[in-house]
C-alpha cells in the first residue's frame, strides 16, 4: 500500500488537475469570445468607414478616394482587404494585389453575411453587406461592400495566451502540490516518529516509546507503552512459572527411575521415562519461546553465542577428533531471546557434531534489506553422510531419528523448527559444500557495530 502522504497527494492532485483543466477551458472560451467580439467591432468600423468614403466614379461604380485609404489598405498583403462590387463594376483595395482573393457572391439588397475564407495562405474573416444608394432605383445599383481581416494576429494571440495560461496553471498546480507535500510532511511528522520508535523498540534499541505526541496519538502511545511493559512482565512470569514446573517434574521422574530394580537401564519403563523427560523438555522450551522478538530487548550478538557453544561442544565431543569452524560476521545480531538463540544453535551444532566425520562449520551474516526488515542468515554444515531428499522433511518431526544407533531423543531438530516458526523465520535442509548436510536458517536480525549500537 502506498504511504498516506502519497495517497493524499494523488487524491488532491487529480481534482486539482481537473479544476485546472476546466478553468483553462473556461478562460480559453472567454478569450476566444473576446477576440471574436474585437474582430467584429473592427469589421464593423472598417465597413462604416468604407461605406462613408465610397464616392461615385466617372465610369460607374463606387470607390473611396485613394488619399482616404488606411495605410494597411494601401500595402499589399497587409491583412486588411476591401472590395466594392456590383454586377458591372468592382473595386478592390491595393492590399489585395498578388492575392487570390474571393470575397464571396454578390448579395441582394438588405443582406449581410460573415464568413471565413482563405486568401492564399492567409485565412481571413469577411464581412459583406448589400448597399443600394438612394441616387438609383435600378436593381443593378445594389453594391456588395466587403471587408476582410486576416485572422493570423488573432490566432497568434490566442496561442500565445494558451501557452502562457498553460504555463501559469502548470506552475501554480506544481507550487500547490509542493506546498501540500511540505504541509503533509510536517503534519505527518508525529506518525513517522511513531513508526521509527516502534521499529527501534522491535530492534531492541529502546524499551519504550517517547513522549510529547499530539493529542490524537498520545492515547495510542500510552496504551502501547503499557502493552510493552505488560508483555515483558507476562513473558518473565510465564517463563518463571514454566521453570518452576520443570523443576517440580524432575523429582517425580527421578523417583520413578530410582524405584526401578537396579536402575533397569535399557528397560521399557526406563526408555519411557527418558521419553517423557525429552517430551517435557521439548514442550517446556517450546512454550517458553517468546514467539518473536521480545519488544524492547537488546539484540543478541551471534558471534558471542557461537563462540560459547563451540567451546562447550568441543568439550562434550572431546573423544571425537573434530574441528568446529566459525564464520560469523561481527555485526550479525539476532532480534529475540538469547536463550532461544542458544538453544537453536546448540541443537543444530550438536546434531552436526554427532553426524560429522571431522569438520563442522557455522556461518552467519545479515542479508541485505530489500523489503521489510533485515534477516539473519545462519548455516550449519558438516562433512558427514548428509540427509537424503526423502528424509529432509521427516527428520524435523518430533521423535524421528534416521539412525537409532545414534544417541538422542529425536526432538532437537523439531525444537529448532518450532523456534524458527515462532520467530516467523524459515528452515531449509540442503547439501553442504563440505559433503554432508547444511541446515539453513533465516531469523529476524540486524547489523550492529562493534560497540553494540546500531
Amino acid at each position: 500500500m502506498p504511504s498516506i502522504s502519497r495517497r493524499l497527494l494523488i487524491s488532491v492532485s487529480l481534482p486539482l488537475a481537473l479544476f485546472s483543466g476546466v478553468m483553462m477551458l473556461v478562460l480559453d472560451g472567454g478569450f476566444r469570445a473576446l477576440s471574436e467580439r474585437s474582430l467584429r467591432e473592427l469589421l464593423d468600423a472598417q465597413m462604416v468607414a468604407l461605406i462613408a468614403a465610397a464616392d461615385p466614379q466617372p465610369g460607374g461604380g463606387y470607390a473611396p478616394p485613394a488619399q482616404t485609404l488606411d495605410a494597411r489598405l494601401a500595402s499589399p498583403r497587409s491583412g486588411l482587404y476591401e472590395e466594392i462590387r456590383s454586377a458591372q463594376h468592382r473595386w478592390r483595395s491595393p492590399s489585395t494585389v498578388g492575392l487570390e482573393a474571393d470575397f464571396g457572391p454578390l448579395l441582394h439588397r438588405g443582406e449581410r453575411s460573415l464568413h471565413y475564407a482563405d486568401f492564399g495562405h492567409d485565412r481571413v474573416a469577411i464581412d459583406s453587406r448589400a448597399i443600394q444608394f438612394t441616387d438609383t432605383d435600378s436593381p443593378t445599383g445594389t453594391y456588395t461592400f466587403s471587408v476582410a481581416v486576416s485572422l493570423s494576429p488573432y490566432e497568434e494571440q490566442l496561442w500565445e495566451f494558451r501557452r502562457e495560461m498553460l504555463g501559469w496553471f502548470a506552475g501554480l498546480t506544481l507550487a500547490l502540490l509542493v506546498t501540500l507535500a511540505a504541509l503533509l510532511r510536517w503534519v505527518l511528522t508525529p506518525l513517522r516518529r511513531l513508526e521509527r520508535e516502534i521499529g527501534e523498540v522491535e530492534e531492541g534499541r529502546v524499551d519504550r516509546l517517547g513522549e510529547r505526541y499530539p493529542r490524537e496519538l498520545s492515547g495510542t502511545v500510552e496504551n502501547l507503552n503499557a502493552l510493552l511493559v505488560g508483555e515483558r512482565k507476562r513473558v518473565v512470569r510465564y517463563r518463571d512459572t514454566l521453570g518452576n514446573l520443570a523443576h517440580s517434574l524432575k523429582t517425580p521422574l527421578a523417583v520413578m527411575r530410582s524405584s526401578l530394580p537396579g536402575g533397569a537401564p535399557g528397560s521399557t519403563l526406563s526408555n519411557e521415562i527418558d521419553r517423557m523427560t525429552g517430551i517435557i523438555e521439548h514442550q517446556l522450551k517450546r512454550a517458553a519461546a517468546s514467539g518473536g522478538a521480545l519488544l524492547g530487548a537488546a539484540p543478541v550478538e551471534v558471534a558471542q553465542v557461537a563462540a560459547e557453544l563451540r567451546a562447550t561442544l568441543l568439550k562434550v565431543y572431546a573423544r571425537k577428533d573434530l574441528a568446529i569452524e566459525l564464520a560469523v560476521a561481527p555485526q550479525a545480531a539476532f532480534i529475540g531471546d538469547r536463550g532461544d538463540l542458544t538453544e537453536l544453535l546448540g541443537n543444530l551444532l550438536d546434531n552436526a557434531c554427532k553426524w560429522c566425520n571431522a569438520h563442522v562449520r557455522l556461518s552467519a551474516a545479515i542479508e541485505p534489506v530489500s523489503e521489510g526488515r533485515a534477516r539473519l542468515k545462519v548455516a550449519v554444515e558438516d562433512d558427514g553422510p548428509g540427509v537424503s531428499q526423502a528424509d529432509r522433511d521427516r527428520i524435523l518431526e518430533r521423535g524421528v531419528r534416521t539412525d537409532e544407533t545414534v544417541p538422542g531423543h529425536g526432538i532437537g531438530l523439531a525444537m529448532v523448527l518450532d523456534t524458527v516458526e515462532l520467530y516467523g523465520g524459515a528452515l531449509a535442509i540442503e547439501g553442504s559444500r563440505l559433503g554432508g548436510a547444511c541446515f539453513l536458517v533465516r531469523l529476524p536480525g540486524r547489523a550492529v557495530s562493534a560497540a553494540g549500537g546500531a
